[in-house]
């Protein structure tokens, strides 16, 4: 049996005053995810372990299998793998987003939605007025990059700015974690320099004069936040002996790179953005194409989290219709016609609250179907309704451990 995870990140949410007291999923339009709960399994899934923040390195790691008290190094790392960066021994790499402040508070976590080639001159920009032999800039996408330190220490506290929107960015500056101030002050001193140094350099920036002048937001501060070393992860395949070959789709650095340890093949979909203008047609027919010759898909949208993020109500339902019609409809219609059956699991990673704006530590609803499966008694596929799917309530690598288990037909 061959696999595929359609993952919306942060496509959860809460119930809404807006909506009549629904959830997103709830009020929006998912006729194919419906479907899939009436004739599947539902269940709910906590994907953060105890002692981590929800961000989507730990969540969809978690939901791969991984058990994250043994392979987590943080955000950066993840994010070095996916574009290219082959870390050495000393490195400490950083994701390094490029965001907009204004009045003293973090406006957004995205510098104003930049795009790929907006941001690659304030990269090159960067590593010629604050680059040295120890500190290094590395190009991503859009708005999210890569900061690589020397000798760095991991020991460190960082805020992840789409988690502090509206918030005062001095108060939330780099701190060392407990018990390890004296070794990760220098760490700590650099890094806060470097966030300070750089809103000089980019203020005067070609792109942000121009914004200035048209009143759009500033791409005017970096914002370095998950650093670590390189991990040391099992490849699926080591993992789960039916994933003999498997691919990640995504157009997010970090799933890419938590694909590349975990010895997925890299599929990248011209005009895959990471938001609600995503290429969907082009990711569902390279999964489907995939599927035809490998094991095992994992298909990453972005789209709903941004909008969560952007406590954009309208747009986020936008994305969880697109979603369902534009993906998971064609590839349960094109599959469920194969010989070989396919099990599709239906998730987000964690809830991205559009009323909160940011991640939040939740369960999440999912639902699994493969040909022959014992349907439970849900009819839709939402928060609200999964609580009473037959699954229950999962933890952590329970649900891997479960979507790969050999059916009784």
């Amino acid at each position: 049996m061959k696999h595929i995870i359609i993952l919306g990140d942060g496509m959860a949410d809460h119930a809404v005053d807006r909506l009549g007291g629904k959830t997103l999923l709830e009020y929006a339009n998912t006729p194919n995810m419906d479907h899939l709960a009436r004739i599947g399994r539902t269940g709910r899934l906590l994907t953060v372990p105890d002692g981590f923040l929800p961000g989507s390195e730990v969540a969809n790691a978690t939901i791969l299998g991984y058990d994250m008290n043994k392979v987590y190094e943080g955000r950066g790392p993840l994010e070095a793998a996916s574009i290219g960066y082959e870390m050495e021994p000393d490195d400490l790499a950083l994701r390094c987003n490029i965001i907009c402040l204004e009045n003293g508070k973090i406006k957004n976590h995205h510098g104003g939605h930049l795009t790929t080639d907006d941001s690659t001159q304030l990269i090159d920009l960067l590593n010629e007025r604050l680059g040295s032999d120890r500190i290094r800039f590395v190009k991503g996408i859009q708005y999210r990059h890569l900061l690589i330190i020397k000798g760095g220490n991991k020991y460190i506290e960082c805020a992840p700015p789409h988690d502090h929107p509206n918030e005062e960015w001095r108060k939330l500056l780099i701190r060392p974690k407990k018990g390890y101030e004296q070794e990760a002050l220098p760490t700590v001193t650099l890094l806060n320099e470097l966030i300070i140094k750089s809103q000089d350099v980019l203020y005067d920036a070609p792109l942000n004069v121009k914004r200035r002048a048209e009143g759009k937001d500033q791409a005017n501060s970096i914002w370095p936040w998950g650093g670590g070393y390189r991990p040391q992860m099992k490849t699926l395949s080591e993992m789960y002996p039916q994933i003999k070959r498997g691919d990640v789709i995504s157009a997010v650095d970090l799933i890419r790179g938590i694909g590349h340890y975990a010895g997925l093949h890299n599929i990248i979909v011209p005009g895959a953005t990471g938001l609600a203008d995503t290429n969907y047609e082009g990711k569902t027919l390279a999964a489907i194409e995939a599927l035809r010759k490998d094991d095992f898909v994992f298909l990453h949208v972005e789209a709903s989290d941004e909008a969560g993020h952007d406590g954009d109500l309208e747009l986020k339902l936008r994305t969880i219709e697109n979603l369902d019609k534009r993906m998971v409809g064609p590839i349960f219609e094109e599959v469920s016609k194969w010989d070989e059956p396919v099990a599709i699991a239906i998730m987000p990673d964690h809830p991205t609250p559009v009323e909160i704006r940011t991640h939040v530590k939740e369960p999440v609803p999912f639902v699994i179907w493969y040909p022959g499966i014992k349907p439970d008694d849900v009819e839709t596929y939402s928060e609200v309704s999964c609580v009473s799917g037959s699954y229950g309530m999962l933890h952590l690598t329970e649900f891997m451990n479960e979507f790969m288990k050999e059916p009784s037909l």
